[in-house]
């Protein structure tokens, strides 16, 4: 699991990106050292930026900038690819979405084909547990026309690629709408045209499925975590809360 964001990066960390990926395009093979000194610091700087985009080191980083990621082999059965995500799942992904939607008044869930019906199961029961507006849309003019400053559209897919998701996305930076997108599958092609991207694995399913017709375990596994931590937290609130009135009385 794997959250690359380019929205957090100063404008330091947005130079040392824009000069890789650019210098990448001419240079095969581009050391750390030689990175630095395009980029006109230390090589230091440079593996404090790749850490803080998301990645665990430079060569990990440079083999997305190349594209030359490999995904591992897909399982032979669900139940064996869904233990080993779970062996690998990140928790701090859910920190993360958690705080990005508790600092919105509005979210957006949207998606295309099955992905749309996960987010309608996502939608009732985040409208249940809290007091937020939730909307579940999987057409583009609909996620628009409620869409502002104060909204957060998460858009749910599990390969990216049945339809781009580039119009919306560039609908909501003109709202000032904070957008998300949360992918299965590990396909950091999409990294050159979204910001800020959750990978739930680092895998990809069997390369023979139609999008429409692969798993979406995956995400209710995710929706049901940020789920249940929203109730642990509701039901301390209530405690906290029974005990104060205890204590008046």
């Amino acid at each position: 699991m794997l959250n690359i964001d380019l929205n957090n990066l100063n404008n330091l960390e947005q130079k040392i990106h824009h000069t890789i990926m650019q210098s990448s395009k001419d240079i095969k093979h581009l050391p750390i050292t030689k990175a630095a000194e395009l980029c006109g610091c230390t090589i230091s700087k440079v593996s404090k930026f790749v850490q803080k985009l998301g990645f665990n080191n430079y060569k990990q980083y440079m083999n997305y900038v190349y594209g030359q990621d490999t995904p591992i082999d897909p399982r032979s059965g669900e139940l064996e690819r869904i233990r080993d995500i779970l062996d690998r799942f990140d928790f701090s992904l859910l920190d993360k979405m958690i705080d990005l939607i508790n600092s919105h008044e509005k979210i957006i869930l949207f998606g295309y084909g099955p992905s749309y019906y996960c987010m309608q199961y996502f939608e009732y029961k985040l409208r249940y547990i809290t007091n937020k507006l939730v909307f579940a849309v999987q057409e583009e003019q609909s996620a628009e026309a409620i869409m502002d400053e104060n909204s957060l559209l998460i858009a749910f897919s599990v390969t990216g690629e049945f339809k781009s998701f580039s119009r919306i996305f560039a609908f909501a930076k003109n709202k000032n709408c904070e957008a998300v997108l949360v992918l299965e599958e590990y396909n950091t092609a999409l990294l050159n045209e979204y910001n800020n991207i959750f990978f739930l694995t680092k895998s990809f399913q069997p390369l023979d499925l139609l999008p429409h017709e692969k798993s979406r375990t995956v995400f209710f596994i995710f929706i049901e975590e940020i789920l249940q931590r929203f109730i642990i937290v509701n039901r301390q609130k209530n405690r906290d809360l029974s005990q104060t009135e205890e204590k008046d009385n």
